[in-house]
């Protein structure tokens, strides 16, 4: 009877595949669909696993002992050192600070040898002379070349776009250049920025003044990189306030003649030696899988360099108190990494990225903070869409302090180039409109910081780089 019985049943079998040639295909979908979603659910629940963990790291750090300690930690640093630009011996100062500050908190620290830019300001002026008397607030761009020690006194050719001084080309020979361009948004208007200065050699300008980038001023001008083309004539380059640009702007609508004397002692000296500040919790299972937490030390040479980036490198060392404070040891080794010279262009981390990529198989997740550390609003992700499934659920987990959103592309000029080499990354958004009110000012101090918004910060990032850090498996890629 059994035989008949599976007889007929593989007759049956038989038919329907010769009626329906797609059928087996089918059920092979179907298994194959039944089998990723129960390995979804399973990591659903490996990762829901973490819950108690993740509860004690966001209440030491927003309601326990740890409160307030990440803005403690800013606040002696950057009032002790100050602003902390690449190349400066403050910013040595800022890394031997670190390095001592996590050693005594107990931390495996080390410091990685690098190459950095060495830029200095000098002393700088500008004046209009015409059509009446008015000083002007200035700061030299990042890498500018100085004038001669007399100045350049020069007519004013002011424009509102790139498109407009090529259009008004023959006016600006033997001119200074003022572009008034509108703020659009910090990553299109920065262009002007950038690139205004070779723009304006390539056309016969002798120097530059380039409205902040910014929407918001109160005559305060902001400082950057700039960024010479080759075979380009270099002229000196700097920004001046909003208010400036738009008073010379409606004075040239009127046809008035505008005469500025701008002097700038600006020059670069040679690279100096200088050092990426690097702190560890090693994993117990898999030492040498990493996952990296990190903000830059350096800053530009106005200000406190507090929001940009203190904040970040502090709450990529709070992480790991946090974490070592609660005993937990993670799975993989967990790597505060305080990058250097990032305002001169991730200078410090493309030296670390070529020395690590080697190991790149072993980077699990590469994580950074340097949009400032307000009140966490979600996680952004650059991986896979499997990775991205993971780190959904990893967020579920900051349902406490009401952060459970993942947003797509993770970003960050120190941590671009894992990024692109297909690493994944995560990076921190805040509630960022005020950032670049104050962003290369003398505007970044600690009185733009909050330290309830810090604590937050602080939890989130120690959440995300433990759970991930012990997680039975890596991150898909």
């Amino acid at each position: 009877m059994a035989l008949l019985s599976l007889f007929m049943f593989l007759s049956m079998l038989s038919s329907l595949c010769d009626c329906h040639p797609q059928s087996a295909g089918s059920m092979r979908s179907m298994a194959v669909s039944n089998h990723t979603a129960r390995k979804g659910s399973d990591v659903a629940a490996k990762v829901a696993g973490y819950a108690d963990v993740a509860k004690q790291i966001i209440d030491l750090a927003v309601f326990g002992a740890a409160q307030n300690r990440s803005y403690r930690r800013l606040a002696d640093f950057t009032d002790t050192i100050g602003n902390r630009v690449s190349g400066s011996q403050n910013l040595e100062m800022a890394i031997k600070y670190m390095y001592n500050a996590m050693t005594q908190d107990g931390l495996d620290v080390h410091l990685e040898p690098v190459k950095i830019p060495h830029w200095v300001r000098g002393k700088e002026s500008a004046e209009m002379i015409a059509p009446r008397a008015k000083s002007l607030a200035i700061l030299g761009l990042g890498s500018s070349v100085g004038t001669p020690p007399e100045g350049i006194k020069a007519e004013v050719l002011v424009v509102q776009s790139f498109d407009e001084l090529k259009q008004r080309a023959s006016e600006a020979i033997g001119r200074i250049v003022v572009f008034n361009q509108p703020f659009v948004s910090y990553g299109e208007t920065v262009a002007y920025r950038a690139y205004g200065a070779s723009e304006a050699a390539k056309v016969g300008a002798v120097a530059t003044l380039i409205r902040s980038i910014t929407p918001f001023s109160i005559n305060s001008p902001h400082t950057g990189l700039q960024d010479y083309q080759d075979g380009v004539k270099r002229i000196p380059s700097a920004c001046i306030t909003v208010e400036d640009a738009e008073l010379m702007w409606r004075m040239a609508q009127r046809g008035q003649r505008i005469v500025v004397r701008l002097t700038m002692g600006a020059k670069t000296l040679p690279d100096a030696d200088s050092f990426n500040t690097v702190a560890e919790i090693p994993g117990w299972e898999h030492p040498e899988q990493v996952v990296l937490l990190s903000g830059h030390l350096d800053s530009w040479d106005v200000g406190q360099g507090a929001m940009d980036d203190g904040g970040g490198a502090m709450i990529s060392w709070e992480a790991l108190s946090l974490i070592k404070e609660l005993g937990l040891h993670p799975r993989r080794t967990l790597r505060a990494v305080l990058w250097t010279a990032e305002e001169q262009g991730g200078v410090g981390a493309q030296q670390y990225f070529d020395l690590h990529k080697v190991n790149m198989s072993n980077f699990d997740l590469v994580m950074e903070s340097d949009l400032g550390t307000f009140t966490p609003e979600a996680l952004q992700f650059t991986g896979s869409d499997a990775a991205r499934k993971v780190m959904a659920e990893v967020v579920k987990l900051l349902a406490p302090i009401n952060t459970t959103k993942l947003e797509a592309h993770g970003e960050g000029t120190d941590i671009s180039p894992w990024l692109k080499a297909g690493v994944p990354g995560a990076s921190l958004h805040v509630a960022d409109s005020r950032y670049f009110w104050f962003h290369h000012s003398e505007g970044d101090t600690m009185s733009v910081q909050d330290p309830q918004e810090m604590n937050l910060c602080s939890a989130l990032w120690a959440v995300v780089a433990y759970v991930v850090a012990d997680l039975q498996d890596m991150l898909p890629r």
